[in-house]
């Protein structure tokens, strides 16, 4: 049996209903084509600046930051009251001269590098200009709270030296402002803009075409066919298809608009409440932030960031997230326990080896990339090779389909893989040239258009994906950017380091509630920049592993789209599942307990991130060892939450239950035989009463 597809008709009615990042037009016509041109020609440059980097590094910078802006201006209205079925002609006149203006590092690159530090009046002109409308397209994509946490980070910079001598800077001139920002690589053109223009937009044009070939619908069949018939498979099959989901898309909340459709209804369908429903789909799309190999596309940004290599920063990522969706599966097991809830029947589920057996080549691909990634390649190289591959895969079966011919399927997979392995040895371009040629086939091959359609829309919406996270890392670089020139960032690391002196714990809450207060108003990617640029150089400082310690701030960010007031992901599973989008959050934040609890053991027990000790050693047991823990203490407070364990928990039952799992989070002395202790004291009466009282509950025989 086949599992329901999504229709993408149903992921852009959401998208209309819940709007992630500000005020969308409903464009038609030759406004919808426009703006479908911009996109395409979009993809189209940084594909060819990712295959041949024809051009050097911050004129590339620069004019992807003009394609960003361009599309959020042209896609995005003024204000939520403006007319949404056109463009209006300011909006046009702003989106050309931004793009425009971000060509001048392309035309005046070699003046701009003879006159370095000395700009002109012309170059002030420019860079002020194209900084405002900067600003604009971020108020307009991810709404006020970022460009007002910027333009505060501005002003210190401008008007810094006439606060307090604790805060106070020595002063600089306006030219300096506009030159750290605009001119070099240390403001918006930064580390982040260079990996949104290089790794960022690859990775997010490959999840897109992904999706377009039926990767979300695979998923989904998969995860029926495999957990749906368990007791609570509902819940079960939204956190197995919101991993899968997760390893090509970074986005908690697209995620939650794409498999939520399926999901949400398929829960309240068989007994979950909209909240708890809502709340499960929320809490397993956000994980895909920190399941490799996309991660958000924040590993990119750290592995830049730290200057190591980015297969380090997945291998400790790897177990907090399996950890991480092990705890949502415990959490909706516990809770189908406690409500009684049954799996979806057999027959109503797909087989999952036939869903496999008929889209195995969707999966070809992603094991490419991450084979790749562990293999010494680049992201880049890699990113380029598994978007080409899927590019070539969506094609060709396009094409058999069209044919309907045996002998053109032996032709197309003989050809795929004498390019497969040939790339090695010459590069990409075997895959171009196939590519090519099946472009040109797909023109007369009948139903092979469809499949152009197929790559046409992949492109326009793959960059129209990537305008939020482009937008977010070009506008934090005035944050950045006025940190490095002030140095004001050293403040907080002193004041996280006067608090650590006296506990550990209490820097490491500290920097908790920065990134969840930061979190409620900004994406994760910028608030993962802002934080490991304050907060995670003290908690280094404080003994804290350097990978650890950005783990740390990242998983708080991820960690505020479910957290109320401010929950994205949550509301946005709310909107589907007509629930209260506060309970949504709330609700969610105990289905996701781990992502609170794990970035603590990992600080006091950096092997469950698989870091070696002081000593530069990494333990298998040790591994073993913190995970074990980990497991008992996720399944300990898993009962706490739900009220449910092997049978119902009492109130001072659940109190118990989560004092007991505390201790094992500390590696202190004697926490941890504490935690062991309590856990098997509870467990052991726990048993004890369930199977008491299933005793009483059994009538006597009758004589």
């Amino acid at each position: 049996m086949t599992g329901p597809k999504v229709p993408r008709a149903n992921v852009q009615a959401a998208e209309a209903a819940f709007e992630e990042h500000g005020a969308t037009r409903r464009l038609a016509g030759r406004a919808a084509l426009l703006v479908a041109a911009v996109a395409l020609a979009f993809s189209t440059f940084q594909l060819v600046i990712a295959a041949f980097a024809p051009l050097s590094s911050l004129p590339t910078r620069s004019i992807h930051v003009g394609f960003l802006i361009a599309l959020a201006l042209l896609v995005h209205p003024v204000s939520r009251r403006a007319d949404r079925s056109r463009i209006a002609w300011y909006d046009g006149a702003m989106a050309a001269i931004a793009f425009a203006l971000a060509f001048y590092h392309l035309v005046f690159e070699a003046d701009l590098i003879a006159r370095s530090g000395d700009p002109t009046i012309a170059d002030l002109a420019v860079g002020t200009l194209f900084v405002v409308v900067l600003f604009d397209a971020a108020r307009r994509v991810l709404g006020p709270a970022l460009p007002l946490i910027c333009l505060a980070f501005l002003l210190y910079g401008l008007f810094g030296q006439h606060l307090p001598a604790a805060i106070a800077h020595r002063g600089y001139g306006f030219d300096q402002i506009v030159n750290q920002l605009f001119l070099g690589t240390e403001g918006i053109f930064g580390i982040p803009t260079l990996v949104s223009a290089t790794y960022i937009f690859l990775f997010i044009l490959f999840g897109s075409f992904l999706e377009h070939a039926g990767m979300v619908n695979l998923f989904n069949n998969i995860a029926l066919g495999f957990v749906g018939h368990a007791r609570g498979g509902a819940a079960k099959v939204s956190v197995v298809s919101s991993s899968l989901m997760g390893t090509i898309s970074g986005s908690g909340v697209a995620n939650v608009l794409t498999t939520g459709q399926f999901t949400i209804p398929l829960m309240k369908r068989f007994g979950y409440s909209p909240v708890f429903a809502g709340a499960v789909e929320a809490t397993s799309s956000m994980g895909g932030q920190i399941m490799p190999p996309v991660m958000g596309a924040v590993a990119f940004i750290m592995a830049e960031t730290l200057n190591v290599p980015y297969v380090t920063i997945v291998k400790a990522a790897v177990v907090p997230a399996l950890l991480y969706y092990v705890t949502a599966f415990w959490m909706v097991h516990l809770e189908a326990g406690r409500a009684n809830l049954l799996g979806l029947p057999k027959e109503e589920c797909p087989d999952p080896w036939e869903a496999i057996r008929r889209k195995w080549y969707l999966v070809l691909p992603l094991a490419v990339l991450v084979f790749m990634l562990f293999n010494g390649f680049t992201p880049m190289f890699a990113g380029i090779v598994g978007l080409a591959l899927t590019a070539v895969l969506i094609l060709g079966t396009g094409l058999a389909a069209g044919f309907r011919s045996l002998a053109f399927r032996l032709v197309f997979w003989i050809a795929l893989g004498v390019t497969t392995a040939s790339f090695f040895h010459y590069g990409i371009v075997p895959i171009l040239v196939m590519i090519a040629i099946l472009v040109a086939w797909n023109f007369v091959a009948q139903g092979g258009r469809e499949t152009l359609r197929i790559m046409r829309r992949s492109l326009v919406d793959g960059a129209r994906q990537a305008v939020a996270v482009g937008i977010a890392c070009a506008i934090v670089g005035v944050i950045i950017g006025v940190l490095t020139l002030t140095g004001a960032a050293s403040s907080f690391a002193e004041f996280v380091l006067a608090v650590g002196e006296r506990s550990l714990f209490l820097s490491l809450v500290l920097t908790m509630l920065v990134c969840l207060l930061l979190g409620m108003g900004i994406p994760t990617i910028p608030n993962y920049i802002i934080t490991s640029a304050i907060a995670a150089p003290a908690l280094l400082t404080l003994g804290v592993p350097l990978i650890v310690s950005h783990m740390f701030v990242f998983y708080f960010g991820i960690m505020a789209d479910l957290t109320p007031p401010v929950a994205l992901a949550a509301f946005a599973a709310a909107s589907i599942s007509k629930a209260s989008p506060m309970r949504t959050g709330w609700k969610a934040t105990h289905v996701a307990i781990a992502g609170f609890v794990i970035p603590y053991m990992a600080v006091y027990d950096p092997a469950l991130m698989l870091q070696p000790d002081a000593d530069g050693v990494l333990a298998p047991l040790a591994v073993l060892y913190v995970v074990a823990k980990a497991l008992l203490a996720i399944g300990m407070w898993g009962g706490a939450a739900i009220g449910y364990l092997f049978g119902p928990l009492h109130a001072l039952e659940r109190v118990a239950a989560f004092a007991a799992a505390a201790f094992l989070v500390a590696a202190l002395p004697i926490t941890d035989e504490i935690g062991f202790g309590a856990c098997a004291a509870f467990l052991a009466w726990h048993v004890w009463r369930v199977r008491r009282a299933a005793r009483r509950a059994v009538p006597p025989a009758r004589a």
